[in-house]
């Protein structure tokens, strides 16, 4: 096995590029983090480079469903969600757990144990008006049991999506519209406050780690990022994996041809429900591991907008290039922090002023525009191009 991993990596050497490039960024953070370095890097932007590296690997495999198979799927935050939400239930369960058990500690009578899971359930769903907990909820306090759901819950949810839709032969905008469409029907479904996850308050105080309260941030956000570094640099080396061997040459050909190679006598269905459903799986680790770093997520989080951004992510780093994919998401995203979190100086025009908070949008739309009519292959086509120079 080492053996072969070897092989493949000296025949892609693109790959260790990469890998060596997010090694380095890794320890040049972590030398400059509050936590363990030099402290000219603060633990909010810390958390902040933390999630991009999660829309980074959520972008990889938006770019192995869309740039390699051709499915364009709107519904990838669906599942970025549900894996955030699978997570949070443990953290605010065992934290309200804890505040619980202190609170009563005191008390003349302990508490039985039924006692205090109806406090904490006051705790979790009085703010919905609620006590009781939801059937969902039954494995809440288990930790692995909920690690285990950030994988099952979406790679089950895109599984059944999956089959119904691809043994339909539903292709195109068509797929499209369903994805976009069960996006927005589990937004909905969220928002409401009897859907068992507090409707539009959501889950928050992820931050907080239960049994470390003892532990600063700055040194749980530096775990978090090195978390988020270790999972994008094993899912980029995985999809490397799969698009350079004889299966990427599948998927391609059914973006490329489908009917052609259907002709050929391959289950295509079954290749695209494969992909479909090891991305969805990528996705949830990816919002597993986003959440506990924003602190709080909510149904508005995985709106079908978010979606829709997610595909401008990857078309302006350049699908069908793994490495496109990561640096469209990281570009964007931070680039969005900027904007939007009003650093970017507003530019007075006289008659009007434009304050980039509220342009930052538009601007987006239109550089997508841009990229799709005047540079398809986007950001990573320029570093092709590069590359073609430096070899002739």
């Amino acid at each position: 096995m080492n053996g072969l991993l070897t092989k493949f990596l000296l025949k892609n050497p693109s790959v260790l590029v990469f890998l060596g490039a997010l090694a380095l960024f890794t320890a040049f953070v972590s030398v400059g983090s509050e936590a363990f370095g030099w402290g000219f890097i603060s633990t909010s932007f810390v958390k902040t480079l933390g999630k991009t590296l999660c829309f980074c690997l959520i972008a990889i495999a938006m770019d192995l469903v869309w740039g390699y198979c051709g499915i364009l799927s709107l519904g990838h935050f669906a599942f970025f969600g549900l894996g955030g939400y699978m997570l949070g239930m443990w953290l605010m369960y065992a934290r309200t757990e804890i505040i619980v058990q202190t609170a009563m500690s005191n008390e003349v009578i302990p508490p039985t144990d039924q006692e205090v899971i109806d406090a904490i359930g006051t705790q979790i769903f009085g703010v919905v008006g609620g006590s009781d907990f939801p059937m969902i909820w039954a494995f809440a306090h288990l930790f692995w049991v909920q690690m285990a759901l950030v994988v099952l819950v979406p790679g089950i949810l895109a599984l059944v999506f999956g089959w119904l839709a691809f043994r339909s032969r539903v292709t195109g905008v068509y797929l499209s519209i369903l994805t976009q469409a069960m996006t927005l029907a589990l937004s909905l479904y969220l928002f409401q406050n009897d859907s068992g996850l507090r409707g539009n308050n959501g889950l928050s105080g992820l931050q907080n780690l239960p049994g470390l309260d003892d532990v600063s941030q700055d040194i749980v956000s530096m775990w978090f990022f090195w978390a988020s570094a270790f999972a994008l640099g094993l899912s980029y080396l995985l999809v490397k994996l799969i698009t350079e061997s004889k299966l990427g040459n599948i998927v391609r050909g059914i973006r490329d041809d489908e009917a052609r190679v259907r002709f050929l006598g391959y289950n295509v269905e079954g290749y695209k429900l494969f992909v479909f459903v090891l991305t969805a799986i990528i996705a949830g680790i990816a919002g597993a591991l986003y959440y506990p770093q924003a602190g709080i997520i909510n149904p508005a989080e995985i709106a079908p907008i978010a979606s829709i951004y997610l595909a401008v992510w990857v078309a302006i780093g350049g699908r069908g290039r793994i490495y496109g994919a990561v640096i469209g998401a990281a570009f964007v995203s931070l680039l969005s922090t900027w904007f939007t979190g009003g650093q970017a100086p507003d530019i007075p025009l006289g008659f009007y002023t434009i304050k980039w908070v509220d342009w930052w949008l538009v601007l987006l739309g239109l550089s997508f525009v841009v990229v799709t009519l005047y540079f398809p292959k986007g950001i990573g086509g320029l570093f092709d191009r590069l590359v073609r120079k430096g070899d002739a």
